[in-house]
């Protein structure tokens, strides 16, 4: 069985770097995020991957964000 509480797994949110960078603001509906999983044991530290993003139209560097 699997043990019951806080799992290994948490869900993260990527945000784009380029459309922070370019002065949009926070409460924007147009900056790109994504939602994804993460391991704690892993990747203990922040995530970065290159994703899409519709806004810049070119793929760029999306990093985690504080809930």
């Amino acid at each position: 069985m699997a043990k019951k509480g806080k799992g290994i797994r948490v869900n993260v949110i990527l945000e784009c770097t380029g459309c922070d960078q370019k002065g949009v603001k926070k409460e924007s509906t147009g900056i790109s995020r994504y939602i994804t999983q993460k391991s704690r044991h892993n990747t203990p530290s922040r995530l970065e991957l290159i994703k899409f993003c519709p806004r810049c139209c070119k793929h760029m560097i999306h990093a985690e964000i504080k809930k």
